[in-house]
């Protein structure tokens, strides 16, 4: 049977895509639609792309602050855990209060959630990558650089991690 020529706009096929986020697979430069992990962060005119890839600046470099602290902080535990006496029995004579045991146990923990917030800030910045807009990924790439050359002055240039 033949529909064409039913009036097909009152089912909504002529809306305009104004709203519509633009979802590339392939790599682009186009910022039309563009919006970036979160469909409220829509890009819709010039300022607002400026100012979103001041953000993902700031949210990379923010990534390499995030690193030095975690660093910062396990220097600060093994510091600590030196001055700590080292009690391998816990009877009341010889309990001093704290013992490298028991130091250590509660910095593996902390260290381990800093492990996880840096894994999911590090994949939160792959799916920014993977906007396939070039704009975002050259934003991505000098919020690494400036990152580094704030906080990074203590660490390898080398990249060890597999994501970010």
């Amino acid at each position: 049977m033949d529909h064409s020529h039913m009036d097909h706009s009152a089912m909504g096929h002529d809306m305009p895509a104004t709203d519509m986020c633009s979802m590339n697979m392939l790599f682009t430069w186009n910022t039309q639609n563009l919006c970036i992990i979160f469909h409220w962060w829509h890009v819709q005119t010039t300022p607002g792309l400026i100012f979103s890839l001041l953000a993902v600046v700031a949210l990379t470099a923010l990534y390499e602050a995030l690193r030095a602290s975690s660093r910062r902080y396990e220097r600060w535990v093994e510091k600590r855990t030196d001055e700590v006496p080292l009690v391998t029995e816990s009877t009341p004579f010889l309990w001093s209060g704290r013992n490298q045991v028991e130091v250590s146990k509660r910095a593996h923990v902390v260290k381990a959630a800093l492990y996880a917030v840096q894994n999911f800030y590090a994949f939160m910045l792959m799916l920014l990558f993977m906007t396939y807009n070039g704009w975002v990924m050259l934003a991505v790439g000098v919020g690494a650089f400036v990152g580094y050359l704030l906080f990074g002055n203590n660490t390898s240039a080398t990249k060890d991690g597999a994501c970010h």
